[in-house]
């Protein structure tokens, strides 16, 4: 029994274990069983750090893989874009061309529109003109030749004596008699 106590006596006696020394003294460290745990750390710590490394590195391999396959998608991606981009600017490029040209079009079908219709309107104003004007020379012949003869028979009314207007009554029915013989 007083092995015993004297077992947790000597725990009362024993230093703290609040801090940590390097024991430098090579006779009171056990060299074999420290080069025995430095063995067995080394073969056993070799295999795992080796497997602690393959796995880093299969993953950063994997990493870079996937890398690059995104980097080939993303590349493959953007040239399609490009390639639609080609594509819309060249028909933005004939729709451009195209539209110019259906302006230009359209612009001289109108300036020619238009100039026919100057053309007729200028005929119609012409032909107006042309009409109104022998319309007044009609009518300045009507007059004149109704004022000519006005006078006429205003002449012919005062120089006329009944004698002479016999003679012509009796001339105008002998020229009307021989056109009658003539026709029969």
């Amino acid at each position: 029994m007083k092995n015993r106590t004297d077992s947790f006596v000597s725990v009362g006696h024993w230093p703290s274990a609040g801090s940590f020394e390097f024991n430098t003294d090579i006779l009171a460290t056990n060299p074999i069983n420290l080069s025995v745990v430095l063995g067995v750390l080394i073969f056993f710590g070799k295999g795992v750090l080796n497997d602690l490394l393959d796995k880093r590195k299969q993953r950063i391999l994997n990493t870079i893989r996937n890398s690059e396959e995104l980097r080939r998608g993303a590349i493959e991606q953007l040239e399609r874009a490009r390639a639609r981009l080609r594509k819309v600017e060249i028909e933005a490029d004939e729709y451009r061309t195209n539209g110019y040209s259906e302006i230009e079009r359209e612009k001289v079908n109108l300036i020619n529109a238009t100039c026919d219709s100057l053309e007729r309107l200028e005929n119609y104003k012409n032909e107006t003109l042309l009409f109104e004007q022998q319309r007044a020379i009609n009518q300045v012949r009507q007059q004149v030749f109704q004022q000519a003869l006005q006078r006429a028979l205003g002449t012919l009314n005062s120089c006329l004596n009944s004698e002479l207007h016999f003679r012509t009554i009796s001339a105008n029915i002998g020229i009307l008699g021989s056109v009658e013989e003539i026709t029969d």
